[in-house]
């Protein structure tokens, strides 16, 4: 049992005060004075844990306000003293500005795609009655806020043509509007959702179902207090949210997240509750019988159940049950129960991600060694063409099961994503849309590589680098990780990287346990009370690119995150001697009380929780990037910090008690500062105004922090 010990916050106060820091130019480091409280702890089965910093959780607090505010003043000092950042600003800037594409798909006979044409904050959608045809303008997010800080988040089409929702997100937070166009007039309709949080909106008839949370009561917390009890509605076109009926909800089970799919066949509505575990339970309710009863058809949700198509009475599941690897299973709306699904394609030697039917077949995509793979399968699974792709990379595919017109984009670390036009019946793709990037890409080399983590695991690692580097031990590094939550990384094309790599630069991708680059076993393994996996996994990354004379220790830079931010954390506790620098992004770095905020109770399943037990407390203390900065001398790497102030899935809590914890600590001279971004969030959905300036902050710290001290042209 945990014990809250209430206590009453000092007075805070900000002084500057000199703590032998330094910066690169050897000036000293004028960190602001954060204020403690000697009387906040929290009691954990017996264990007292100081909260010096528990006033810093109020994030619209005066005080916390003024602490930001000094934070940033320090941080931009820093920076402003390295000479080539606004030189790399302009050259990022340059390279991000080129049209990007996004892959045409088909709804209700039109083709619709999303533009940017070069530094537009947000990407525009646009409608074509035919695939020649001209580009119609249909909605441009960038009109609706002057800095482009609200993003569209989704949209939605009407089966029958006459409507299309979209959701919006402002300033980076998780909290969505919805609203509804007409789309013969392009009008937008009366109708408005509030308080919408991954809302899972799904069509029927005239209206459609939603998820969403109730209007929250406490003022000015709305991005930090714990969001329960979210339900799921039916909103008929024309009507106010007040109105709208409630459908589906669970008050046993408050901390879940609930939501609806009904397929384009309309004659059944599907309901999932995830949350808890690592997977969700499934629910289905028929919609051509009145009065028809909710029925549980999958109750385990230690896995994942997805409704990916419906042919008559045939419903088709991807899942992992019973199957780490993942399989595509069929099941008959009459009989709907798990017992009585069917394999259409069963399990197999690599992790499929994707199945999705067209043109009377089904395209399946595969994760090999954190790579796409794409096959052509008859519906019955038979195998019968690969879809061939240039190099290591990531594959999504746009299609319909009533159009002939497939098309799916490619990209890898030098390949910028392309738009690809796939002919089904002669197995051929064409470039349908080719990118204008300032760069050659033959100039760039990527490799897969595996090593060997501590516990014998092999692991894979892609990496990047320009043709001509030579393997001396002194070529400054960039390790990425996240290892979390059965999610994979690819390699995947971003300009931001381009001046790192031109510079010299080796970018790796390590692709740690708790991932999903191998299934759920890989997940798992990475997970509650073995997630010391993942830090194993990704220290031996490290020590690889060094034993491999890629780099050394004074050249090798670390960075992840959310997730991959406490990883960042939690290693350089762990070895602070292996990284010159370290940039936690948006992390998670309290893991005794992630819990307590916004949707943090969805990550026990991944984590545990310090209330759990006395053993997985003592386990998540030992490793908490906040609970663990050593205060004796040992010198820490270079480390930025980044959160941002709308952050309402990681809130800025967790950057700021570990910024102030290792300001307070006595780690020596490599600077320790946080960049605290205002009307942002965790990321999604960020104009590019503010990633360029983000990025070209990041990469001159890393850059600069290395050893670079001016850039190639």
């Amino acid at each position: 049992m945990k014990n809250i010990i209430l206590i009453s916050l000092i007075a805070t106060t900000f002084m500057f005060a000199c703590n032998n820091q330094k910066t690169a130019q050897n000036q000293p480091i004028n960190y602001p004075e954060t204020a403690k409280c000697d009387t906040c702890f929290n009691v954990y089965f017996g264990d007292s844990i100081a909260e010096p910093y528990a006033w810093l959780e109020d994030d619209t607090s005066p005080q916390t306000e003024q602490w930001v505010t000094a934070q940033n003043v320090v941080t931009q000092n820093y920076l402003a003293q390295i000479p080539y950042r606004e030189e790399l600003k302009k050259r990022m800037t340059d390279l991000v500005n080129y049209e990007k594409f996004g892959t045409p798909f088909v709804k209700n006979g039109k083709y619709y795609f999303f533009k940017n044409d070069g530094l537009q904050n947000q990407n525009v959608l646009y409608e074509k009655n035919t695939l020649d045809g001209d580009a119609q303008l249909l909605l441009d997010p960038n009109v609706l806020s002057d800095d482009g800080t609200v993003a569209l988040k989704g949209i939605g089409f009407s089966n029958d043509g006459k409507y299309m929702s979209y959701s919006i997100s402002r300033s980076g937070s998780d909290w969505e509007e919805i609203y509804v166009m007409d789309l013969a007039t392009k009008k937008l309709a009366d109708d408005k959702i509030e308080w919408a949080k991954f809302p899972s909106v799904s069509w029927y008839k005239d209206g459609f179902f939603y998820s969403a949370y109730d209007a929250p009561t406490a003022k000015g917390k709305e991005f930090s207090n714990v969001n329960e009890n979210q339900k799921v509605y039916y909103h008929k076109i024309g009507t106010t949210q007040k109105s709208d009926m409630l459908v589906y909800q669970n008050k046993n089970f408050p901390k879940r997240f609930y939501g609806a799919n009904v397929p384009d066949e309309e004659n059944a509505i599907f309901f999932f509750e995830s949350g808890f575990n690592n997977g969700n339970r499934m629910f289905v309710k028929s919609l051509t019988k009145q009065n028809a009863p909710i029925i549980e058809i999958a109750s385990d949700d230690q896995y994942e159940y997805s409704v990916v198509e419906m042919t008559g009475d045939n419903f088709y599941i991807f899942t992992n049950y019973n199957a780490p690897k993942y399989r595509l299973m069929m099941g008959d709306i009459k009989n709907p129960k798990i017992e009585n699904w069917v394999d259409v394609i069963p399990e197999s030697e690599h992790v499929l991600t994707s199945a999705g039917f067209t043109n009377g077949k089904i395209i399946a995509t595969y994760d090999q060694d954190a790579t796409t793979r794409a096959y052509v399968l008859s519906t019955d699974g038979k195998q019968l063409n690969e879809i061939l792709f240039p190099t290591f990379g990531s594959a999504s595919f746009s299609y319909d099961k009533k159009e002939k017109n497939i098309f799916y984009s490619f990209n890898s670390f030098s390949f910028p994503n392309t738009i690809y036009k796939y002919d089904i019946t002669n197995n051929k793709s064409e470039i349908y849309i080719e990118p204008k990037v300032d760069f050659v890409p033959e100039n760039y080399i990527t490799e897969q590589h595996f090593y060997t983590s501590k516990d014998g695991t092999k692991v894979s690692m892609y990496l990047v680098y320009k043709k001509g580097l030579k393997k001396n031990g002194n070529n400054p590094t960039l390790l990425y990780g996240y290892g979390g939550f059965n999610i994979t990384y690819r390699p995947t094309f971003s300009t931001f990287r381009i001046p790192f790599l031109d510079n010299g630069g080796v970018y790796a991708i390590a692709n740690i346990r708790g991932g999903g680059e191998y299934g759920e076993e890989w997940h798992i393994a990475g997970t509650k009370m073995q997630k010391q996996n993942v830090f194993d996994d990704f220290i031996a990354a490290g020590e690889y690119l060094i034993s491999e004379k890629f780099t050394s220790k004074e050249k090798l830079a670390v960075l992840g995150g959310s997730n991959g931010g406490l990883l960042i954390g939690a290693v350089v506790n762990q070895r602070p001697d292996l990284f010159k620098v370290a940039i936690p992004e948006v992390g998670v770095m309290d893991m005794l009380r992630y819990h307590k905020f916004t949707i943090g109770w969805n990550w026990a399943s991944d984590y545990g929780t310090s209330e759990d037990s006395k053993e997985m407390f003592e386990y998540l203390k030992s490793y908490s990037p906040l609970h663990n900065i050593k205060n004796d001398g040992t010198p820490y790497p270079a480390i930025l910090i980044t959160t941002a102030d709308h952050d309402d899935r990681v809130v800025p809590a967790h950057s700021f008690k570990y910024a102030a914890t290792l300001q307070a600590a006595n780690t020596g001279d490599a600077p320790k500062i946080i960049r605290i971004d205002t009307k942002a969030g965790h990321g999604g959905g960020k104009p590019i105004s503010k990633a360029i300036d983000e990025q070209a902050d990041v990469y001159s710290f890393i850059m600069w922090n290395l050893g670079i001290n001016k850039l190639n042209k």
